[in-house]
Order: structure tokens, then sequence, then C-alpha cells
């Protein structure tokens, strides 16, 4: 067979899909930077020239490739929600999948969402191991409309779809060609030469034109086997609970097994079409636009030249501080970690090296990976040992004396140009940063626990921290796979400082006549992953508590001092048996009705409204303080804080996204009416005043 040599024929399209022949191969190229997403305009493109490379006497079989960086990344999110133009993606595929020449897509990047779906319409895939195959649909509240859940399990078989479609987690190209998804491996940097020998071989010998809608044995083996199903949503209720898209999900799949393709399709059109003009995705889209915004800062350019961050060192080595090293451990990035004592050192290498080991047991990475990991973090008893290090992260106990002397020891013994940065959830970075001759290099890198899971990294600029310091900070909140939000100095910053709000109220509304399961429970259904007592409880009722200080003055100091201090001590709030499931506790209720009563309050019912209302409503107000002082840039910032550190359900968009939804007019209303009612807490912010008599919301500030 020759080498594939290309041709100067050129056939002219609308200019983001080009044919051009080489032999007996046409070549449609897709150049539609940055992601060849499938626009209006991408998709008329494909219809026009498969047509033509059908009607082209010379060609016998069709290359689809990409030009840029990637395959077809997906749909144009943009166009969602408004009227088509355009051929629809469906009908695109239905001229793909009809050929009568056999149609090979070559794959690099990714090949996600819309991408996978006119892939699996092709009749046979070609993939660089490098690349990623993915359904990522349901992360924006909607699942593949194209035939994806169709087709997908058809090749790969309905288990492996079930979480391929309902997590939406990509694979990789060598695990595509595996699972079936791709027919050969391209070498890398060799996609294009590899594809067309690949397109000629299917021509010298005559394949079949391979449609994945005829496949059926991968389908017929589970065919009337409900409980694949059954056991898939009950081992996964937890993690969907209150989406509808991965339930819809599901059902398609489900409808792959049991019905004939074109029902499947009907079924799948009609749950997108439900999902999409719904107000789950409405969120989901919204959340996946602020999270992308976060990363731009108006006064900091995208050019702004970055410092070198080769080495970090930590100083801490307790929770926090072995969770952060996880994370530039993780990212490839050597670590030096420092703790007073050697018993605290040797206590958190050895927890670092259990939660590498937990996930090699569970299949997420290889024992290799786990030494490879820990081969990058040395511990030392000597802070001078952080010399070497480009950036130092301070996560030691949250005490402003002792914060500031840890800085004024690391200002000596850290190199010029280095970069110091505070753990700090509450405390002012401005008077940190006061204790060394480099405030322009201090900032606060805020993690959120566990460090090495939760996705949030409060990126804290003080008033003198350096631009590239900032950029730099972002720029590492990506490498280390978290979503950096640019705040300012106050008590809490963002998050913290608006969890406050929500837990004064909770405390209150115990006091009035509600009981912390009931304050719980009302959260808990509105999406929260817990709620606010059963979260102390986790984190323990201890924590700031000292028993020699403690005077019973609050329902927690007394829960303390009877030794009731959360799951760690099988009591808290609730108590709990051994494998720490929860029960409303007597003692408690005991308590709780004692401290009303000697506090001269008269307890009376409230209603799950009003217990949502006080939690929320004022967390929406100190959020639109935050924006009109400047602490939070932009109002959909707030909103990524929120989903991605305190469990905010990603389908309600956000706390200020969702006073949008409810109306400022009205929350407006209910805060002026608990402000008469219960006091000064609840005072209107000005902004939300001068917001809702302007008729403007949150997004347009």
């Amino acid at each position: 067979m020759n080498e594939p040599t290309e041709t100067q024929t050129r056939t002219p399209t609308d200019g983001v899909v080009d044919l051009t022949l080489d032999g007996e191969i046409a070549v449609l190229t897709v150049n539609s930077p940055p992601v060849n997403a499938l626009s209006a305009q991408v998709r008329e493109g494909l219809a026009n020239t498969i047509l033509q490379a059908i009607a082209e006497p010379r060609a016998r079989a069709i290359l689809l490739i990409c030009a840029g960086r990637t395959f077809i990344a997906g749909a144009d999110i943009r166009e969602f929600g408004k009227a088509r133009t355009g051929p629809s993606l469906r009908d695109v595929l239905d001229i793909v999948e009809n050929s009568p020449k056999p149609v090979v897509a070559a794959i690099h990047g990714t090949a996600l969402g819309g991408g996978l779906e006119t892939a699996l319409a092709c009749h046979y895939r070609i993939a660089v191991p490098s690349a990623k195959c993915g359904l990522p649909e349901v992360k924006l509240g909607i699942l593949p409309g194209a035939g994806g859940t169709q087709r997908l399990p058809r090749v790969v078989g309905p288990e492996r779809a079930l979480e391929m479609v309902a997590f939406g987690e990509p694979i990789g190209g060598t695990a595509a060609r595996v699972a079936g998804i791709v027919d050969e491996l391209a070498r890398e940097g060799q996609l294009k030469e590899d594809a067309i020998l690949f397109a000629q071989r299917v021509v010298a010998e005559n394949w079949p034109l391979k449609k994945v809608r005829d496949l059926d044995n991968r389908v017929a083996a589970t065919r009337g086997r409900t409980e694949i199903f059954d056991k898939f949503r009950k081992a996964n209720a937890r993690k969907f609970r209150g989406f509808l898209a991965p339930e819809y999900c599901v059902r398609c799949i489900e409808a792959a097994v049991n019905l004939p393709f074109d029902q499947g399709m009907a079924l799948e059109l009609e749950l997108f079409q439900e999902l999409v003009s719904g107000p789950q995705s409405a969120a989901q889209r919204y959340v996946f636009f602020a999270e992308r915004q976060a990363w731009k800062i108006p006064d900091v350019p995208e050019d702004t030249p970055t410092l070198p961050v080769a080495q970090v060192g930590i100083v801490g080595a307790g929770t926090m501080g072995g969770g952060i090293a996880m994370n530039f451990a993780n990212a490839g990035i050597p670590v030096t970690i420092v703790e007073a004592r050697s018993e605290a050192l040797d206590r958190g290498l050895k927890t670092i090296r259990r939660n590498y080991e937990s996930t090699a047991k569970k299949g997420r990475m290889t024992q290799e990976d786990v030494e490879r990991r820990m081969g990058l973090l040395t511990g030392t008893l000597d802070l001078a040992r952080l010399a070497d290090c480009d950036l130092v992260i301070e996560a030691v106990f949250e005490d402003m004396a002792i914060k500031k002397d840890v800085f004024t020891r690391l200002d000596a013994v850290a190199m010029p140009g280095a970069i110091l940065a505070t753990n700090t959830s509450y405390l002012d970075v401005n008077e940190i940063a006061s204790t060394t001759t480099r405030p322009d290099h201090v900032i606060g890198m805020h993690f959120f626990s566990p460090a090495n899971v939760m996705r949030l990294l409060e990126v804290v600029r003080g008033n003198r921290t350096a631009k590239p310091v900032i950029a730099t900070a972002m720029q590492l909140a990506r490498k280390i796979g978290k979503v950096g939000v640019l705040v300012g100095v106050c008590h809490g910053f963002v998050g913290n400082r608006m969890l406050a709000q929500r837990q004064r109220e909770a405390n209150r509304l115990v006091l009035e006549g509600a009981m912390p399961w009931e304050v719980d429970r009302v959260l808990y259904d509105f999406g929260f992953p817990m709620g606010p007592f059963a979260m102390s409880d986790l984190a323990g009722l201890d924590i700031g508590w000292s028993r020699e200080t403690s005077r019973g003055e609050t329902v927690k100091e007394i829960l303390c001092e009877r030794d009731r201090r959360g799951q760690k001590t099988g009591a808290g709030f609730y108590d709990y048996d051994e494998e720490r499931r929860p029960t409303p506790s007597s003692e408690v209720e005991a308590i709780i009705l004692d401290f009303s009563d000697r506090k001269g309050i008269t307890r009376r019912p409230i209603s799950d409204e009003e217990i949502l209302e006080r939690c929320i409503f004022p967390m929406i107000n100190e959020g639109a303080k935050t924006l009109e002082e400047g602490i939070a840039i932009r109002a959909s910032d707030i909103d990524v804080v929120w989903i991605n550190g305190y469990g905010w359900p990603a389908y309600r968009g956000g706390p200020m996204y969702h006073a949008e939804q409810i109306g400022l007019g009205t929350i407006l209303a209910r805060l002026r009416d608990f402000e008469a009612r219960l006091g000064p807490e609840f005072k209107p912010s000005d902004l939300l005043i001068r917001l809702v008599t302007e008729g403007r919301g949150f997004h347009d500030f």
C-alpha cells in the first residue's frame, strides 16, 4: 500500500469544514477554533461536505479529522435554549451513518458529548492514545441528545455505558480501544498519516459499513435484566440525589437495551428536550460558564507574568497541611513539609500514605503511583530547609499570634522572590503580611477540607499583593485541579463570611422552637449534603472550645462539657451508633428546652419555609455586601465558591443565582419583615435595595 500523499484538489465550503482528496480518501477537516464545537456553522459545514464527498467519484472512503488541538469537543453550549438554526446534529449524523462510503473518524484531544456522538455515527474510529472520549452532558443537567445513550451501550455494553453517561467522566484513548469505542490506535503526532492508511485498508479489504445502531450483541446479553439498573440506581442514590439528569440517562440506557433503536432515540430526544428546557440544566449551564469566568480578573491581565514554582514548602503536617501537600505531589511538584515535632511529622506522612494506598486499593491509582507521589514529599523539623522553595504555604493553627510568628520566621529563611501564602480561613491577610519585609509577595490560599478532595481554592489578595503573585496563585490553582476564585480581605473572606450568617440563624431557630434535626432536614431537602448541625458533629464541636474557659453560655458549650463533641465521641447534636449513623437525641432536646427557658425565650412552632428563608436569605444579603465592598469580583464568583466549597447544590446555581430565580424583590421584602420581627441582623444591604429599586439583578452589577 502506498504512503498517503495529499493532492491539491480542494472543494470550497463555508470555511469551517475543508474537503480535500488524498488519493481515494476524501479528507474532511473541521477547523473552528478553539475546540471545534458543533455550532450551527460547523453542523452545516459537516452536512455539506459529507454530501460532497459522497458525490465525489474519486473518493472511496471519507476521513473526518479536526485541525488544532482537539477533535470535536462537544456542542456549542451558547446555543442551548435558543432557536436552532441550520441542521440538527441528529440530521447531520443520519447523513454520516447512511453514507454509502465508509466514514472514519480520526480522534485526538477530546471527543466529548456531540463530538463522541459524531464519532459513533461513523463506521470506524481511530485515535491517538492520549485522546479522551466521553459523554459529559450530565454535568450540564442534560443527557446526550444525538444518539449517545443509544449507540454507546451497543459498543461498550450497558454497564460501562451507565458509568460513562451518568457520571460524565471521559476515558483515555487506550481505554477506549479496549472498551470497543475505538477500532485502532494511531501513533502520537501521526494521526492523519495513520488514519489515511487505516481508511485505505478499509477500502482495499472491502470492510462492511459497520453501523453502531445495528450492533446488538452487547445489549442483547443484558436484555430483561432489570437488576443491573436497579443496582446502579441504589449504589449511586446519594450521589445523584436531587439531580434529574442522571436518572434520565439511566432510563435512556434501559431503552437502548430493551427497545428497538428508533424507539430508544425517540425517548432520548423526549427526555433531552425536557431537561434542556428545565431549571436544573439552566442552573448547571450557568455554573459551567461561572467557573470559567472566575479565572478572569479585571485588573490582572491574562498576559501578566507569573513566577516559577518548582518546589513548594508547607508548614504544618496536620489534616490541612497533609491534604495541601497531596495536591502538589499529585501535580508532580516536590514538597517539603515542616513540623515542630517528629511525632506530628510522622503522623502526617503516614496519613498521606494511607490516603494514597486507600485510593490504590480502589483501583484509582497504581502502587507505583503511590510510591512516586510519596517520593516527592520530604519531611523535616528544620524551617531553614524551606530556603529553596518558590512557594511556602502556612497551614498551622488558626491563631493570629501563631501565624504572625511563623511568617516572621519564614521571611527570614525564604529566598528573595519566594511567595509566602497563608491557609487562614478567617484572619486578616494584611496583618499577617505586615510581619514580613515582602508584603507584595504574601497572599492567602484558603484550601477547603479535605484539601486533597475539595475543588475550591479561595485566593485572597492583600492590599499590597503583587499582580504576578496573584496570577501565579491562580495558575497554580488550575495546575493542581482546583477552581480558583480571587477574593479580598475581610473576616471569613466570601465563603465563611456568608456561612456565619447561616450558622447564626440555625442556632437562633433551635432556641426559638426548631430542633437541630429539623433544621438539618430542611437544608438537606434543599440539596445540601448535610445540615449545619450534622456538619458540626462531623467536624467536631470542640474546635475552638476549651474546658478551662467554657461557661455553658451556648448549647454547643454545654454539649462539649458533657463530652458530646460530635461523631468522634459517639454523641454531639445527634446520638451515633458504632457505624456513626445519627439519630435525634432526647438528651440534646432536653438541653435545648432548658436553655431556651433559662434565656426567657418562648418557643413556638417554626415552619420549614421560615427555616429555609432564615438560613438562606441572610447569606444572600451578606453576599450582596461582599459585592458592594469589592470583596467578591462578581456574583457568579460567589456562586462558584458556594458550589465548590460548601456543597450548595449545582442544580440551584449558587446563592446569588438562586436569589434571582426567587426575585430580589421577594427577598428584600422578607428581610425587611424579619428585621422588624427579629432584629437588625436582617437589615437589607444597600446594594440589594438599590438593585430592586432599579429593576436589576446581582449579575448586572
